[in-house]
């Protein structure tokens, strides 16, 4: 079992920029693949990155890529979404979330764990 708990979610100008962190509890959280969705209101949630488990490999959804960048400090236990050059259609509650294993980062129904979300909001 791993518990997530995001922060560092807020209101943002566009073009600003935000740092959300996700600690997690558990002593083998180097053993778990990490990612960031976001679901806005009336919309399904959407991928928007993840770190391998093992070498830090990251991938983005095409819509944040080059502008957020996703990490994780094992020795801390925590991820870090860095999201830079923000955008009003970037507003939408944040979720980390954690699995076992290395394959299909990008869907988020393969995830085990969730953290309770944090929200972003962006204004123009």
């Amino acid at each position: 079992q791993v518990q997530l708990v995001e922060s560092g979610g807020g209101l943002v100008q566009a073009g600003g920029s935000l740092r959300l962190s996700c600690a997690a509890s558990g002593r083998t959280f180097s053993s778990y693949s990490m990612g960031w969705f976001r679901q806005a209101p009336g919309k399904e949630r959407e991928f928007v990155a993840t770190i391998s488990r093992s070498d830090g490999v990251t991938y983005y959804a095409d819509s944040v890529k080059g502008r957020f960048t996703m990490s994780r400090i094992n020795a801390k236990n925590t991820v870090y979404l860095q999201m830079n050059s923000l955008k009003p259609e970037d507003t939408a509650v944040y979720y980390c979330a954690a699995k076992t294993d290395g394959y299909r980062l990008n869907d988020g129904a393969k995830y085990d764990y969730w953290g309770q979300g944090t929200q972003v909001t962006v204004s123009s």
